[in-house]
């Protein structure tokens, strides 16, 4: 059945890529669909490497705890302890934070940064950091780079080749790379719909780009604590806040034991989702080299059929529609393409509130806030009583700095999900704060 979801998903264009399956602690499922690169002359295989995004931020963590474990530095230091010509605000800012999101550190002009040189100045120029350290999360890269010049520093050697040799080597993850570029053999390019290749370009360095065996071999050295403690593991698995990223991604402890491991990664149009739950000896890996954003509705699919439930098919995604309009549509443009979508496509893509947030947060993460907050506005009158729709706009508005407007909804979303803990602290802030 597995087999039957991943070929009917290639022909709907919802899935180009690689995939494993293991469960029981045994291999149960492995492909290798479509074509390696926009000219569609190469097919994938299973030996082909992947980008896999902001997983791959799970490499700077590790190491950062490889070297507290080995008393060379500790998550508590300030970060101005390693790194030199930082502003003084810096000096507030500890490795934890970083780890946690919560720095404060300003999100840069990444379009306009080629190296780490040029991010590392751009940080150093900055005047203020975007909140307190400690008080707020905020996911951007300048943690991501900050991370890495530490594992660097402390190590006296490059953050690639700390990688190389302490990870990919005792791991036996030989056929892993860490920035590989076009000229690297066996990597998967990644393209648009429209067969346009991405450039294997990033604005800082340090990413690792792996096949599917090779992530099955980290998320079992995870499991197995080859390379640091449970409780090394336990503090990546910590995030600022329920429901926020850390340092592992997402996942929970069971006592001393790794339960529960899942984490996504964009890049070009590289998507990538790891899920684990290590009781059942489950693990799925999805890898893509041409995004549609539609790996959680695999996943989703994946574990029905394996837990003897039948599964939903997955549907186009909204995103994967409008990305030619993200950067320009209007307010009223947006929400006039969702109703002529739907009017069209009733049955091919998902409009439901999930797909429709996601938008919300793309234009977030672009700072288009009156945009924003406009997409999570609409999905709060098409989904009146989902807690998580207005907790989004409680959020949009708050990054857009209207702090009466976001306790509103975030009270709004706690009446509709008591459960929501994350939301409770918001209130709590937000009420102090008046």
């Amino acid at each position: 059945m597995i087999d039957t979801l991943i070929e009917r998903s290639h022909r709907l264009g919802l899935f180009t890529g690689n995939v494993l399956v293991i469960d029981h602690g045994k291999e149960l499922y492995r492909k290798a669909i479509g074509a390696a690169d926009a000219s569609g002359k190469s097919y994938l295989t299973d030996q082909y490497r992947f980008h896999i995004g902001s997983i791959a931020k799970e490499f700077n963590a590790v190491s950062i705890m490889m070297l507290q474990e080995q008393g060379k530095l500790s998550i508590d230091d300030p970060i101005t302890k390693y790194l030199d010509g930082l502003p003084g605000w810096a000096d507030k800012i500890s490795i934890r934070n970083l780890l946690q999101y919560s720095s404060g550190l300003p999100d840069l002009q990444w379009k306009t940064i080629t190296s780490d040189a040029l991010a590392m100045d751009a940080i150093k120029q900055a005047v203020k950091p975007d909140f307190a350290p400690g008080t707020q999360y905020a996911y951007n890269n300048s943690n991501t780079l900050l991370q890495r010049q530490i594992v660097a520093r402390v190590s006296g050697r490059s953050f690639a080749s700390f990688v190389t040799q302490n990870i990919l080597r005792p791991l036996k993850m030989s056929a892993s790379l860490v920035d590989p570029d076009d000229a690297a053999p066996l990597m998967a390019k990644s393209y648009t719909n429209a067969l346009v290749q991405a450039p294997l370009v990033s604005a800082i360095s340090g990413w690792t780009a792996v096949t599917m065996d090779d992530f099955y071999k980290w998320e079992q050295s995870l499991e197995q604590f080859k390379l640091i403690s449970p409780a090394s593991t336990k503090i990546l698995l910590t995030p600022f806040a329920s429901g926020k990223q850390c340092g592992l991604g997402g996942g929970e402890m069971a006592g001393d034991q790794l339960g529960k491991h899942t984490h996504d990664g964009t890049a070009m149009q590289y998507q990538a989702l790891l899920t684990a739950d290590v009781k059942q000896g489950r693990t799925v890996i999805l890898l893509t080299n041409n995004r549609q954003n539609s790996l959680y509705d695999i996943n989703a699919a994946i574990q029905n059929i394996l837990g003897g439930q039948t599964y939903v098919q997955p549907k186009k995604q909204l995103i994967t529609a409008w990305q030619d309009k993200l950067d320009t549509a209007s307010v009223a443009g947006l929400i006039k393409a969702y109703q002529e979508l739907k009017a069209k496509y009733p049955n091919d893509y998902n409009f439901n509130e999930p797909a429709l947030n996601v938008v919300g947060y793309t234009l977030l993460g672009k700072k288009r806030y009156d945009s924003a907050i406009a997409v999570f506005e609409y999905n709060t009158i098409l989904f009146p009583h989902s807690g998580n729709a207005f907790d989004s706009l409680a959020e949009a508005y708050f990054n857009q700095g209207d702090k009466a407007k976001s306790l509103l909804n975030y009270e709004r979303a706690l009446e509709l999900d008591p459960s929501n803990a994350g939301a409770k602290e918001k209130i709590n802030s937000l009420r102090q704060q008046k």
